[in-house]
């Protein structure tokens, strides 16, 4: 039978067929991991709560409570004192007979779980001395062991009662109570009920945590911020029933949405920040204040309400009179407030679409020059950013206080800890650029938190990433838009690779009490999946919709992780199973390896054109050792040139007649396209591709070719999805390729480029060289050294405060605050210590 071109094809792919069919019986032993598999089997299944798009169902429900507190701070005792009621709203279709309130303020009594399951790092850290403080016991963090064990915290309770004065039942568990209802709670009935209680605030320089005061020794006052300072409702919903995990110190709060009626009753000289709005300035600010405050509101840069000047004349005494600050929250899962005498106050109002609200910050002198410039104008920014990406600010009011606390969130005030550091000579106060970019970063990220969980109001006690790792990833973009080159950590792709690479790791998608890594895990790897997300699989017009439709859905409700999933597949049409499951359910890493490439060229089937590229390539083949020490040698031919004949002229490249009628027969039996496609000269290149990571990934291949034209070939990761280990990828081109280099730009968070390109790159490094020093103990210079004054010996000992901190609030603490690039010049190590400052 005669072969046409299209007959050959058919073959070829017969026998590919054949083979891969060989290959999958070969490999049968091996079970097939599926990287592309539906998440249905993970994802809980669509019901008239939640949809399987990912919305809000048509019966969505959330429960209610409303809150009208009453508290007074002590300054003197650092004692906080309240009492509040509490007005519970049963939305579910569920009849309810008990009650869960979280307790957080029981995590600081020595008796606490948190404390009673704290363990060492690993007995080589815990004794390696370390000069950076990596390693190794430190000052703060023995001093917060000890000082744990004696301080007297959380909450004392008295007096829990019905609205109408009736004694309740209740239960303290840990850092829950639960109290009995004397009646069934129906559906759609409402509750009210009151309890009194106090607490002792925590030194939060030395016992750490996401609240407390701060004590500044230079003028003898208090700073306070103070949070998780009232029994709090739990959340009941409908995928967990009562979120009543105990509060271990990396979970979060997990809350209702409802109104405040807040008054807090405190020194007549503090200055109050409060989740709110203030219903009574008439009594607690000046006139000049009040009118400052309401020149902010259409001021185009900031206005001081309360001076440095004024600041600094109150700290030089204590009022010892005291003065009531009403606030009122409107729908607000939570709420916060800071005080002190400390404060300078400065505002500015920003109105825009949907929003309307006034930027505040509140902090000492201390904070300067560093404050007064940039945490306002922060605030602001970051408002413009997420309502661009998310949704429009609903709230009056947006506040970044300064104090103890490193950086922590809550509805419409936020805890911000970078400051300038004071030369302890001459008392000059400046900041370094890590502390500058800390400070605005920090201040982004906790304004942030707002969106993220404060109206889309995710399950924090459960889910870390879903309001850490977003919140990160809006960040990230707010960044951005900051300035060029902003020194964020988080969300490039290129700085989670060394976390990628690590084995001490655990999914994303793990309770947050069991995280490790904490932020890598709760913040930087999902900011850095969705921002791959945005940039290299969806594309940002995609991502962004999809993204805010998500935002828009969930406002004001409590999104799941599968509706997260569900509405961004659903809003942008794409499958993005395959990615959720990589990237969130499993600790793979991004590992493409580029391993081999082949050339090829259609054979024109014109012995003309063929048999000298044949000619060609063997020309190209190295002469051999023999016939280069042979050369010049005399032979038998060139001596009796009449022993050459035919086969002395022509070799096996020379071109028939017998050749030329084959080829014109061929031709002859060729369909017109055909013979085009034969003439087009396109070059042929099969890539061996190996997935050593686990990851699948898209490829982004940069092609070089001879002329020096550079072009980039996008591939879904879709091509993985027959063979997730192995696969070959054919490229064509119009001239020879030079250079082939996958993932080019470090857009897919790849560990290893090294194997990323064709022919392999050297990796370039630095040596350095050391010179060999011996140090021997000399006793007799030792000992003649002249012993310091005691002024220089009290220089030397004072250290700059540090938190220590519980396991939970210091990870979340060094989480919120250290998401900036390390700076390329590193201070010299300290000498090692047993104890490190």
């Amino acid at each position: 039978m005669k072969r046409t071109p299209a007959s050959i094809a058919a073959r070829f792919f017969a026998l590919s067929l054949t083979a891969l069919s060989f290959g999958t019986a070969a490999l049968a032993a091996e079970p097939f991991d599926d990287k592309f598999r539906q998440l249905d089997e993970l994802l809980p299944t669509a019901n008239a709560y939640r949809t399987a798009s990912g919305a809000p169902g048509h019966q969505y429900w959330q429960q209610r409570a409303d809150y009208t507190i009453r508290a007074t701070l002590d300054e003197a005792n650092r004692t906080l004192t309240g009492s509040e009621q509490v007005t519970y709203h049963n939305n579910s279709p569920d009849t309810l007979t008990y009650l869960w309130i979280q307790l957080d303020q029981n995590l600081f009594k020595p008796d606490s779980d948190t404390r009673r399951i704290q363990t060492a790092p690993s007995r080589e850290a815990w004794t390696k001395p370390q000069g950076d403080g990596a390693d190794g016991a430190k000052f703060e963090g023995l001093r917060n062991v000890l000082a744990g064990r004696d301080f007297d915290g959380g909450f004392k309770l008295s007096n829990i009662r019905t609205a109408g004065g009736a004694p309740l039942k209740y239960v303290v568990n840990g850092t829950m109570m639960r109290i009995d209802l004397p009646a069934p709670l129906k559906s759609g009935d409402k509750f009210s009920f009151a309890i009194d209680w106090n607490y002792k605030i925590n030194d939060a320089k030395v016992l750490g945590g996401r609240s407390g005061y701060e004590y500044f020794e230079d003028d003898k006052n208090v700073l306070f911020e103070i949070a998780q300072w009232f029994p709090r409702m739990a959340a009941y919903y409908d995928v967990a029933g009562w979120q009543n995990k105990q509060f271990l110190g990396s979970g979060e709060f997990t809350l209702e949405f409802g109104d405040y009626d807040v008054k807090l009753t405190v020194p007549a000289d503090h200055v109050v920040a409060s989740t709110g709005e203030l219903q009574n300035p008439g009594d607690v600010l000046t006139a000049a204040q009040r009118d400052r405050l309401e020149k902010a509101r259409t001021s185009k840069t900031p206005v001081i309400i309360v001076t440095q000047a004024d600041a600094e004349a109150a700290e030089k005494s204590v009022s010892k009179a005291t003065k009531t600050w009403h606030f009122k929250a409107k729908n607000v899962r939570d709420f916060a407030f800071a005080s002190s005498r400390k404060f300078i106050w400065d505002a500015q109002g920003y109105r825009k679409d949907g929003t309307n609200v006034l930027a505040m910050s509140y902090y000492p002198k201390e904070g300067n020059p560093l404050w007064e410039k940039y945490s306002t104008a922060a605030i602001i920014h970051t408002i413009e950013q997420y309502n661009k990406y998310s949704l429009d600010y609903p709230y009056p009011t947006a506040i970044s206080v300064n104090g103890p606390v490193g950086g922590m969130e809550y509805p419409m005030i936020s805890f911000n800890g970078p400051r300038p550091t004071k030369d302890k000579k001459t008392g000059e106060l400046t900041y370094s650029k890590r502390t500058k970019y800390g400070l605005i970063s920090v201040i982004i990220h906790e304004v942030g938190h707002n969106y993220f969980p404060m109206i889309v109001n995710s399950d924090e006690r459960q889910w870390t990433w879903m309001d850490e790792g977003l919140n990160s990833f809006v960040e990230y973009l707010a960044a951005q838009a900051w300035e060029k080159d902003f020194p964020i950590g988080r969300g490039d792709p290129r700085d989670i690779t060394a976390y990628m690479r690590s084995t001490n790791q655990v999914p994303i998608m793990t309770n947050s009490e069991s995280v490790l890594q904490f932020g890598n895990n709760a913040y930087a790897k999902p900011a850095t999946a969705l921002n791959i997300l945005r940039e290299t699989i969806l594309g940002r017009e995609l991502f962004d919709y999809a993204f805010k439709e998500y935002a828009r859905r969930w406002k004001f409700k409590r999104p799941t992780p599968a509706d997260f999933f569900r509405t961004m597949e659903d809003a942008s049409g794409t499958d993005l199973d395959w990615f959720w499951r990589g990237w969130f359910y499993t600790t793979d890493a991004v590992d493409v390896s580029l391993d081999n490439i082949s050339e090829f060229n259609l054979n024109t089937k014109d012995p003309e054109v063929e048999k000298a590229w044949a000619r060609a390539r063997h020309a190209e083949e190295p002469v051999s050792v023999t016939d280069q020490r042979n050369e010049g040698m005399v032979r038998k031919v060139d001596q009796q040139p009449a022993l050459k004949d035919f086969y002395n002229e022509h070799d096996d490249f020379t071109v028939t007649n017998a050749d030329r009628n084959k080829y014109r027969e061929t031709m002859e039996g060729l369909e017109p396209w055909q013979k085009d496609l034969l003439k087009q000269g396109k070059y042929l290149y099969l890539v061996d591709f190996s997935n050593k990571g686990g990851l699948v990934s898209p490829l982004i291949l940069e092609i070089t070719l001879k002329s020096g034209k550079k072009t980039i070939e996008r591939v879904p990761a879709e091509v993985w999805r027959y063979s997730p280990t192995k696969i070959t990828k054919l490229l064509v081109t119009d001239e020879p390729i030079t250079a082939l280099t996958q993932d080019p730009y470090w857009e897919t968070a790849d560990v290893d480029t090294s194997n990323n390109s064709w022919p392999r790159k050297a990796a370039p490094s630095r040596l350095e060289l050391f010179k060999m020093e011996r140090k021997n103990p000399d006793l007799m210079k030792d000992f003649n050294t002249p012993l310091k004054g005691d002024e220089a010996v009290k220089a030397d000992d004072k250290s700059a405060n540090a938190n220590g901190g519980l396991n939970g609030a210091a990870a979340k603490q060094q989480a919120e605050t250290q998401n900036l690039k390390p700076e390329v010049d590193k201070a010299p190590a300290r000498p090692a210590t047993d104890l490190k400052k």
